[in-house]
């Protein structure tokens, strides 16, 4: 009989504990905070956008010189996809080297690009100067291109940027000619114009002319051909363009 007293006072002991047990556990159950764990918002996440974007030019456009990717419609296009979340961007050239504004209006019907670029930059008139053709050449095709230049942005003249003629006199290649001072204000008449113009009819110019007349002084803003500009260069005419450019592709 004492033994069984034992065992029952036993049994009771652990009956007893693990009803304190099982009191805190349910107590500690009630008492822990559930912190929400956020949902996943897809209209927060950058979305992913395409965009096609054109570049109108000459040796200044393709890059002479420089690498594929050094060029500054390359540059741009790789600033751009890196800046803005989600970006890709399509880039086609008609540019070629030597081409005045007639070369690149038949290059241009030659090869019919599309009409939805969503970006076209136009740098074009250094040849005509250097070639001696006719300025009123330029005063006649121009406006022609820019008109192009916005055809193929979709209508609209808010997708153009036209870029300012480098100027070539500020090179080795400038200075042996002996004619640095004619070539610097003969490209002046070009630009002059070319901005007259822009700013008449709402288009976009961005002056680069600047950055390369800083080209006997910063050697390293020329290539190792003695006249077209280094990657440095069109990484500082990016610097400018780039802003506005982005405002564009984001529309």
């Amino acid at each position: 009989m004492e033994q069984f007293s034992k065992h029952l006072k036993t049994a009771l002991r652990l009956f007893i504990l693990i009803v304190v047990v099982l009191f805190f556990n349910q107590c500690s159950d009630e008492n822990t905070t559930v912190v929400p764990q956020p949902e996943s918002n897809p209209a927060l996440q950058p979305a992913n956008k395409k965009v096609a974007y054109i570049a109108l030019g000459d040796s200044y456009t393709i890059g002479q010189s420089v690498c594929p990717t050094c060029r500054f419609p390359e540059q741009l296009k790789k600033k751009l996809e890196t800046t803005i979340p989600g970006l890709s961007v399509d880039l086609k050239i008609i540019a070629q080297t030597g081409w005045t504004t007639s070369n690149l209006i038949q290059a241009i019907k030659e090869q019919q690009p599309t009409t939805d670029y969503s970006l076209v930059t136009l740098l074009i008139g250094v040849n005509n100067q250097y070639q001696n053709r006719e300025f009123s050449l330029y005063e006649r095709e121009f406006p022609q291109l820019v008109q192009t230049a916005t055809t193929l942005a979709k209508g609209n003249k808010d997708n153009v940027i036209v870029v300012s003629i480098p100027d070539y006199a500020y090179t080795p290649f400038g200075q042996q000619t002996g004619n640095a001072t004619k070539i610097s204000t003969e490209l002046d008449r070009y630009n002059a114009f070319a901005k007259s113009y822009c700013d008449a009819n709402g288009i976009t110019f961005i002056n680069i002319t600047d950055i390369t007349r800083q080209g006997l002084k910063e050697t390293y803003l020329v290539t190792t051909d003695g006249l077209h500009p280094s990657e440095k260069a069109y990484s500082l005419f990016v610097d400018r363009i780039a802003p506005k450019a982005s405002v564009i592709v984001q529309k």
